[in-house]
This record gives C-alpha cells, sequence and structure tokens, in this order.
C-alpha cells in the first residue's frame, strides 16, 4: 500500500497542489482519513479517506490524464 508522508506537497491529478497536514483515524470505525490544505485560493482544509486519497485515477473517466493516481508526491 502507498503511503503518505505528512508535511509533504501532492499534486492532484486536476494539477492543483496539496500540503499534507496530518493522517487521522476515525473514532468510531478506525477509518484512516488524510488531512490536507490547498496550496491556492483560501487555502482551505480538506479531508478524505485515506483509500480514496492513494487511489489510481479513473483513467476510462478521464482518458486524457497521464497522471497514475489521483494525488502524487511533489518530489
Amino acid at each position: 500500500m502507498r503511503q503518505i508522508e505528512v508535511g509533504k506537497k501532492y499534486k492532484h491529478f486536476k494539477n492543483k497542489e496539496y500540503l499534507i497536514l496530518a493522517i487521522a483515524t476515525h473514532s468510531e470505525t478506525g477509518e484512516k482519513y488524510v488531512v490536507y490544505k490547498a496550496l491556492y485560493g483560501k487555502q482551505e482544509i480538506y479531508v478524505r479517506p485515506y483509500n480514496m486519497f492513494i487511489s489510481e485515477v479513473d483513467h476510462k473517466k478521464y482518458p486524457d490524464i497521464v497522471q497514475k493516481y489521483r494525488f502524487e508526491l511533489i518530489n
């Protein structure tokens, strides 16, 4: 399983950049979530299920996207 690194920047497949703030755990279900901040606009903070964050781009829905994963680490 891919590991998300806290404090690192990631690029969404639609070319927006985000900073990973934390990996959170749902208190009832134990499900992991990624807490991240937009590095554009109002710099809002978002949360998304970990498994969704690390998933691959749906290339049937987005055939022109080259990026493999929904979010990829910026080196």
